[in-house]
């Protein structure tokens, strides 16, 4: 019986995907939930599993190709297996007893972990998953290799790059060598630069600035951050209170929770929260909904989630849509003082920076503080100067003290 493997439903937003890397070949055995291709968005990058195990019998559409929902990529001969030529025994591990199919179906695997299972012919079951509810990591996998060959440790290795279609000619002289690639830009570059200018044509975006005393915040956090993380099993960062201290600005000026739909104000009663997280990719921003019914715990471990989904790839067009607000931290890469572009259609960001020791003056001394820069784009169209910089005074004063955050004065 022939199985058609087709392109997932694409969201109504989303008018088509390239289909990146095929991990399977025509002839290729392959397990029910076997990763079989990668197909990249503008926003996500989705992985098309076997709907069944079978034989790949043929591949109807080749790397770089542009594919619309429901169009067919390949054909799979149910229930098929096929002799593998002696001739294409190249190791070893090709050897091995591959794990039954129904076996590993019943374990939820990521893309990367699939991958690494699949890569070296091993059974999900019998490994013991450390990750949340028992799930395999790639830390496990790695562990179970070690264990078995001692004597050849494997290590993570970065996801690969992807190579220039020419390659460049390494045989000149290194004096004359001027190298360069040519590569196509992948969806998400080409989303992220057609968003920028959007935001800068169709905005009237002004920036303003402030600093902030980190030193409250730096106190509470050491004092609490071990109890924090034995109770919660998640670390407290710096980000919860920024969340926090722009609710509670947002509830001030709720112009900035706003956005503009040509001639018309949307003024938003809830407070999606996109949060910057820079992939190897690009910058994609997830939204923490309803962030204003999270407590810090939650927020902090809604964040942590997000990251380990970027890194593994798995981010669904649920987790990036919509947002009122965003922030975006540029300290964690150095950054003193930036201008960040608005992410339409909202009519606002917050950017973070670096924390850095400063001379100050308090009482009329000069003193050593903690102290970031902060910055907010707003649309002018919407948001007054005066209302922008009170939003910024506001987070400043509730970040200073953050009793603000703690009895919601």
């Amino acid at each position: 019986m022939s199985i058609e493997v087709l392109v997932p439903p694409l969201p109504e937003s989303v008018a088509d995907a390239t289909l990146i890397t095929w991990h399977k070949q025509a002839g290729d055995t392959v397990n029910k939930n076997d990763s079989l291709v990668d197909l990249e968005t503008d926003k996500v990058t989705l992985e098309v599993s076997a709907p069944q195990a079978g034989v790949l019998r043929q591949i109807l559409k080749e790397s770089g190709a542009i594919v619309t929902g429901g169009e067919l990529l390949a054909i799979i001969d149910e229930g098929v297996v096929q002799a593998v030529p002696a001739a294409a025994v190249s190791s070893p591990a090709s050897e091995t007893k591959t794990p039954e199919p129904h076996k590993e179906a019943d374990i939820p695997l990521s893309p990367s972990v699939r991958r690494l299972v699949h890569e070296n012919a091993l059974n999900p079951a019998e490994i013991i998953g450390t990750g949340k509810s028992g799930r395999l990591t790639k830390i496990d996998i790695i562990d179970h290799l070690n264990k078995q060959n001692p004597e050849k440790t494997v290590a993570i290795t970065p996801p690969p790059v992807a190579e220039p279609t020419q390659t460049v000619n390494t045989i000149l002289p290194p004096s004359n060598l001027r190298p360069e690639q040519r590569v196509p830009m992948t969806r998400l570059r080409a989303k992220i630069a057609e968003r920028l200018l959007q935001a800068q044509q169709n905005a009237a975006m002004l920036t303003t600035f402030n600093e902030v005393n980190m030193q409250a915040v730096i106190d509470l956090r050491n004092q609490y951050k071990t109890r924090f993380e034995q109770k919660h099993e998640v670390k407290l960062g710096f980000m919860s209170f920024f969340v926090k201290a722009s609710i509670e600005a947002l509830k001030k000026f709720p112009a900035v929770n706003a956005s503009i739909d040509e001639t018309d104000i949307i003024y938003h009663g809830y407070y999606d929260l996109g949060i910057a997280v820079s992939t190897p990719k690009g910058l994609i921003v997830p939204v923490l909904r309803d962030a204003d019914q999270l407590d810090f715990a939650g927020i902090e471990k809604s964040i942590s989630d997000y990251g380990t989904k970027a890194r593994n790839n798995s981010l669904t067009y649920d987790d990036l849509k919509g947002g009122t607000f965003t922030i975006t931290n540029g300290g964690v890469f150095g950054s003193m003082l930036s201008t960040p572009i608005l992410n339409p259609p909202q009519c606002a960001i917050l950017g973070m920076h670096a924390i850095k020791e400063r001379a100050v003056v308090e009482n009329g001394q000069i003193v050593i503080r903690p102290i970031m820069y902060l910055a907010l784009s707003y649309d002018h169209r919407l948001v007054d100067g005066r209302e922008a910089v009170q939003f910024l005074v506001t987070i400043k004063e509730c970040l200073e003290s953050p009793a603000h955050l703690l009895l919601n004065i």
